[in-house]
């Protein structure tokens, strides 16, 4: 558990980042957004692994902010590996799931990430059957299950379909790891 701990402030560390690349983004007046996800372009395939770094503003950062934090913190509560591995798949996965599926559009954030991480904590929780599993399992539903309606389209700015394919990503990372 001591080794867990010491393990928290990486996402501390993640979240500073993605606070400084939205004060460079910021200088360069949202020059960054064009690397965001573009579906189906060629120029929009490095946005599958530079969405989660670039936001639509300081008020979407800070909207994204807390969750990721929680729910991230979450996730390296299983070690440093696991939350790497899991963050590099619903990276991957949920923006190529994007890039396959979105809207015209350029989509950027780490909503994705953060629909994958409270994905992967439910169903793991489901999957595991563990004690601890499904407590962290319960409190991640009852904090943040109404995040579940950013499933589904209700705004032209808001790209549900990174946090469907986040969400998809995080239950892949969950069930890989059932065993």
């Amino acid at each position: 558990m001591k080794k867990q701990r010491a393990s928290l402030p990486i996402i501390l560390w993640f979240v500073l980042f993605l606070w400084a690349v939205a004060c460079v983004d910021l200088l360069l007046g949202h020059a960054l957004l064009r690397f965001g996800i573009v579906p189906r372009t060629l120029s929009g395939l490095p946005g599958i692994v530079l969405a989660p770094f670039l936001h639509g503003g300081i008020r979407h950062l800070m909207v994204n902010t807390l969750p990721l934090l929680v729910l991230g913190g979450l996730v390296l509560l299983h070690g440093r590996g696991v939350f790497v591995k899991n963050t590099l798949i619903i990276t991957v996965l949920g923006g190529t799931g994007v890039w396959i599926m979105g809207r015209p559009s350029v989509h950027v954030g780490a909503s994705g990430l953060i629909f994958g991480y409270f994905g992967y904590l439910v169903f793991r929780g489901i999957l595991k059957r563990s004690l601890v599993s499904i407590a962290v399992s319960l409190v991640t539903v009852a904090a943040y299950g109404g995040i579940l309606w950013g499933l589904i389209p209700h705004s032209d700015g808001v790209s549900w379909e990174g946090h469907l394919c986040g969400f998809l990503a995080g239950i892949f990372c969950a069930w890989v790891e059932r065993a």
